[in-house]
């Protein structure tokens, strides 16, 4: 995601709802903000807060910059109302059976004004690797459920929030999940997926103008992620 279009800035306090590996948490910290990742995993939490510690230790975060941990439920969220200025919610609503329980939730803690940032796989890319693959999906915490943009936005407006802008993300990603989906999702010696994992890996740490070049052209039609941002207007009753 665009954290300059989601309108970031330090010392704002920001929700990583369904937080992961923290990618977005560390990028947050590193940015001047209070940056709160919350997530289910014990585990992952347990990363997150190591690599926080090392970010502080190291000098990689300005003056002012703070970040928590939080395990929880989605569902019900352990803060006040109207505590964050932002809200992250990157691949987790198609997760969620009662997605519609968390988006209002998320709208819960949001401030008046407040931005979200909401992604989830896009829906022709997605498509593909069901059809490939039922472990892809069909498994403990995978994906429930496949969205239509329209479907999405609709249930984020019922929630109460407003969008603004949308873009994809991620096209050479769906080639690979392709590949995996293919030859097994859970097989991790296969030569042809190490061979483009080795590449994804080149490409997000290299950035070369190739690949920078080919992924922009591709991502309105392979994109694997569709990014959409929106805000809180005021007045808008807590659920």
């Amino acid at each position: 995601m665009d954290f300059d279009t989601l309108g970031v800035r330090p010392g704002q306090r920001v929700l990583d709802l369904g937080c992961g590996a923290g990618r977005h948490a560390f990028e947050l910290y590193r940015r001047g903000l209070r940056v709160v990742a919350f997530d289910h995993a014990e585990q992952d939490l347990a990363e997150v807060s190591a690599m926080f510690a090392a970010m502080e230790q190291e000098g990689e975060v300005p003056d002012g910059a703070e970040a928590t941990t939080v395990q929880g439920d989605a569902l019900d969220l352990p803060f006040p109302d109207e505590s964050f200025d932002h809200v992250i919610a990157s691949e987790i609503l198609e997760h969620i059976p009662a997605d519609e329980q968390a988006m209002r939730e998320l709208v819960r803690v949001l401030k008046p004004g407040g931005r979200v940032s909401v992604t989830v796989p896009s829906r022709f890319p997605e498509r593909v690797c069901w059809a490939l693959s039922e472990r892809y999906h069909d498994v403990e915490g995978g994906h429930v459920r496949i969205y239509r943009r329209n479907q999405l936005l609709d249930r984020l407006r019922a929630a109460g929030l407003r969008p603004v802008h949308h873009h994809h993300a991620h096209a050479l990603h769906s080639p690979y999940w392709w590949l995996k989906c293919a030859v097994g999702v859970e097989r991790t010696d296969h030569p042809l997926t190490g061979l483009y994992h080795r590449m994804l890996v080149w490409d997000m740490l290299s950035a070369p103008w190739l690949t920078r070049t080919l992924e922009r052209l591709l991502n309105p039609v392979l994109g694997k992620s569709v990014v959409t941002y929106l805000y809180k207007p005021a007045g808008v009753a807590v659920a």
